[in-house]
This record gives structure tokens, sequence and C-alpha cells, in this order.
């Protein structure tokens, strides 16, 4: 799918000024290949990454990697990780080697969807995830709560 872009003045006229529309729908592996600063749609900002404290750099980099797909940039240093997808579309996951303390409910945590949520759960597990039980979680809920190697908790959610 090509992408056709024209430069519009903010109200609307064709002019230079550096305002950018999208004429047609963008696929997200064509947005997030484009050089940063790639465009300016509504001077929007959007997620870039999403930034994870460990104390385990090594076992929580192998974690991710294995669970998302994801593969590590070449330039990282000896106490952080920045993990991409493989594929380009979505954001990235950076791993930070900082000492915190865990917060029980986290205040943040990942939604991972899939349409296989048993077989994903089950082979989270088999990396080192664990299960969380919660005893507010509802029957028919549509997701399983599981935590990293390290007790930081994430979601897989059925989409099925």
């Amino acid at each position: 799918m090509e992408a056709f872009y024209r430069r519009l003045s903010p109200d609307g006229d064709d002019d230079s000024s550096g305002f950018v529309e999208v004429e047609t729908v963008l696929h997200s592996k064509m947005i997030a290949n484009l050089p940063w600063p790639p465009y300016n749609v509504g001077r929007m900002i959007r997620v870039g990454s999403i930034v994870l404290r460990v104390d385990d750099l090594q076992r929580q980099t192998e974690f991710w990697e294995a669970a998302l797909d994801y593969v590590r940039r070449e330039s990282d240093s000896d106490d952080f990780v920045l993990l991409r997808p493989r594929d380009g579309i979505g954001p990235n996951i950076s791993l930070d080697q900082v000492r915190s303390t865990l917060q029980i409910p986290p205040r943040i945590h990942l939604d991972l969807y899939t349409d296989d949520q048993a077989g994903e759960v089950e082979r989270l597990l088999t990396l080192g995830a664990t299960e969380v039980h919660w005893d507010k979680r509802p029957p028919d809920a549509d997701y399983v709560i599981l935590a990293d190697p390290e007790g930081n908790r994430f979601c897989v959610v059925d989409i099925s």
C-alpha cells in the first residue's frame, strides 16, 4: 500500500508549512519504519518504548525477547536494553537495570493480546512466567494474569 501526503497549512490550504495529512490509511508497519521524527500528524506523540525496571538484565532480556519475539538493539549498554518488534510493528520494550520496589498491585502493566490464550499462557509459563491468582478476577474474565521472572505482572488477553 502506498501512502500519499499533502502539505497543508492550519486552515487546510496547500502550502509548505510542514503539516501533513495522510490521504490513505497507513499500515502500522509503514509508520513504524519511518525515520524519527517521521512526520507530523496532528502534532500527536506516540508510545515509543515501555520501560521496565529489572534486577537481572540478562534473564529479563531473554524472557521478553522470547515472550514477544522481539530483538535486541545492538547499541545497548551494560545496564539498559531496548527490545524492538522483529516485524517492526508495535512499541519497543526497554529494560533498565535499576533497583526498585515491586508494587502490588502494579500501577501499570502490559496487556498482551492473543487469539490462542491457552497456548500462549502455557508457552509463557515454560519461559519462566508464573500465574497470578487474584480473588477479584471475574469468572468470565477474558484475561489471565501472569508475572515475568521478577514479578512484573502482565495480562494475556483472549481476543478470539
